[in-house]
């Protein structure tokens, strides 16, 4: 029975924390899907509903700044973005976690520190450098500021879930003759798919919604990921609420969906934010 009174009290703790979440996200909806007057007096008035979706259609083809445009784009960094650190991270992580050598651990702590390092206080030597590359402006250069900037964090989280993979597998390859980057490739990253589908769900979604280094990198109107479009739709006189809301609803449901195909693994990778030695 005290089993039972702690599930449901957890439950309803969980349930109440998930409804406080929601209703921001269902005003925002209901703010898009809406005329203003309706809504006028709290967007949970019904006393009139008269729900159209015409407002995400409008924010899709937006003229000066499209919606659908801008999510291109933001796949055309967001992708690479990912993957590139993932594959360089996963290779550390791995060296950090069955290797040793001479300041590993200095190293390792420098890495953790990198972490806490603030976006807007490198931005101005980071649109120096870019700009001395001449990949301002060009979407080489965002995706290599956000690749190096997540590597700091995948290194750990890699680093974290190799240290709880049995090393007993890798020591039989070693004896039967395998290399060290063959017994990464062919059985230390297979058993950390999970890890991976949870860095991937991370810095996907962090690069995705990302607003600053676009802004200092990013300039040419056609070249404006999903994020930086939005304020455009924003008049001088006027601000179209309802179009502001249907856009942030649009650039939105892509890492939510990819939130949701990954779920299960992201949960089981989820162990690699556990520190160990």
């Amino acid at each position: 029975m005290k089993i039972r009174k702690t599930t449901i009290i957890v439950h309803i703790i969980a349930w109440s924390v998930a409804l406080i979440w929601v209703l921001p996200f269902l005003g925002v909806f209901m703010a898009a899907i809406r005329p203003f007057s309706e809504i006028l007096h709290g967007w949970w008035n019904f006393e009139s509903f008269n729900p159209s979706f015409a407002k995400f259609v409008e924010a899709w083809n937006y003229q000066s700044a499209p919606i659908g445009e801008g999510m291109f784009n933001s796949f055309l960094v967001a992708i690479p973005s990912t993957v590139i650190p993932m594959l360089v991270a996963s290779l550390c992580g791995y060296g950090f976690a069955r290797f040793s050598f001479p300041v590993r651990d200095y190293l390792f702590l420098t890495i953790l520190l990198l972490m806490a390092i603030p976006q807007q206080m490198v931005a101005v030597p980071i649109f120096m450098m870019m700009n001395s590359l001449r990949l301002v402006d060009n979407y080489i250069g965002l995706i290599l500021v956000h690749s190096a900037w997540g590597l700091p964090w995948i290194i750990l989280f890699m680093r974290n879930y190799f240290s709880t993979l049995p090393i007993e597998i890798e020591e039989a390859a070693k004896v039967d003759g395998a290399s060290d980057f063959k017994i990464f490739y062919k059985i230390a990253l297979p058993m950390a798919l999970p890890a991976l589908a949870s860095v991937a769900v991370l810095q996907f979604m962090w690069i995705w919604n990302d607003f600053f280094f676009a802004l200092i990198l990013i300039s040419s109107s056609d070249k404006l990921l999903a994020t930086q479009r939005i304020p455009y739709m924003k008049g001088i006189h006027h601000v179209p609420w309802d179009l502001l809301s249907a856009a942030s609803i649009l650039v939105m449901i892509v890492p939510v969906l990819i939130f949701a195909l990954l779920q299960k693994y992201y949960i089981k990778g989820m162990i690699g934010w556990t520190i160990k030695g």
